[in-house]
Order: structure tokens, then C-alpha cells, then sequence
């Protein structure tokens, strides 16, 4: 709970700080945006040399232990585009059925563990140190303002925004519900809080 409370406290710190910048991704974003919609080759044009996807929302609705089967071309060609190893998941829920699905199916891209939760840069920075690249090479694609694009714009990598997350509540109406209260209110915060 303490960490919870810490990581609270450090988002709403950081939103102040980077209010404009988090409205700007918000605003400029394309309407249902999903990860299949984003074109690799436009990625490679605009110097991105690092791909990294958020799992829950990004690839597969909340919870779901693999990637959603319709997204399995765009991986794969994503994969073949800028190479495994160029590749990461960065997710809040690094659970192990995800971690083994990666390595089974595509190895070589790697899944981020034992790092600070997003917001916090860790992550993206460990994936810095890790593909030797610098950060305007990197790119982060995420469903959350305050979570992975806020991380992005502490790490000073770019970020695509997903508008148009993965849910599926029949399976998990409770979670779904959550997490979709949840991104309406950061929306709502941005646009508000980035007037100040």
C-alpha cells in the first residue's frame, strides 16, 4: 500500500511538471488508435530504432496472458522490421505466463522485469542501457497518460498513445470497468490540469 501511495504522490508531481507536454500527446493523438493501426514503416522513418509495448490494453485486453491473436501479424512483421532484440515489453503486470509466451514464440524480444513501476523511468532507461541506443531512438506505446506516457516523457522517449485499448468485458467486466474509469479520468485531469 505504501508503495501504491509513493507512486501516487510521484505521478501527480510529475503531471504537474509535465502537464503541457501530456496534453499535447493527448490532443495530438489519432481517434481508435490501436497498435495494428500504427504503421512500422513510418516508425523506421522517423528514426526509431527501439520499439517498446505495454502489454494490458496494448497487446491484449487486462489480464490476458498472451498477446491478442490479431495482433500476432503485426508483431511478427514489427519483429522482423527492427529485429528481437529491438524490441521490448514494458508492462506494470510482467506476470510469468507473459514472460515464458515471448520467449516460446518470439525469442530474443525481451520482457522488462524488476524495475519501478510506471510512471517512474526505470524501465525505459534500463531499455536505453540495454539497446544501446540513445533515447530520441526510442519509442514507447502505451494506453495510459499517467502511467506509460507520463514515464515517456520523463525518460525524454517518444510516445504513441493507444486511444483505442484492447477490452474485452465478458471475460473481465470488473478490471475492464476499472481501467476504463481509469483512463477517461486521466483524460479529463490532462485536459484540465494542462489549462494551469
Amino acid at each position: 500500500m505504501q508503495q501504491l501511495l509513493k507512486r501516487i504522490h510521484f505521478s501527480l508531481r510529475m503531471l504537474h511538471r509535465y502537464r503541457h507536454a501530456l496534453a499535447k500527446i493527448y490532443h495530438s493523438s489519432p481517434r481508435h488508435l490501436r497498435l495494428d493501426k500504427i504503421s512500422i514503416a513510418t516508425l523506421k522513418l522517423k528514426g526509431v530504432a527501439v520499439l517498446v509495448l505495454d502489454f494490458d490494453g496494448v497487446l491484449a485486453a487486462h489480464g490476458e496472458p498472451e498477446p491478442a491473436e490479431e495482433l500476432e501479424p503485426w508483431l511478427q512483421a514489427c519483429i522482423n522490421r527492427l529485429g528481437p532484440k529491438q524490441v521490448f515489453v514494458l508492462s506494470n503486470k510482467p506476470l510469468e505466463s507473459r514472460i515464458a509466451y515471448f520467449k516460446r514464440h518470439y525469442p530474443g524480444v525481451r520482457c522488462i522485469v524488476d524495475v519501478k513501476k510506471k510512471p517512474y523511468p526505470d524501465g525505459l532507461q534500463k531499455i536505453i542501457a540495454l539497446s544501446g541506443q540513445p533515447a530520441e531512438a526510442v519509442m514507447l506505446v502505451d494506453d495510459r497518460l499517467l502511467t506509460g506516457a507520463l514515464a515517456a516523457c520523463i525518460a525524454q522517449v517518444s510516445v504513441t498513445y493507444i486511444t483505442h485499448p484492447i477490452v474485452l468485458l465478458s471475460k473481465r467486466p470488473v478490471s475492464e470497468l476499472f481501467f476504463m474509469t481509469l483512463r477517461f479520468w486521466e483524460r479529463r485531469l490532462i485536459s484540465l490540469y494542462s489549462r494551469l
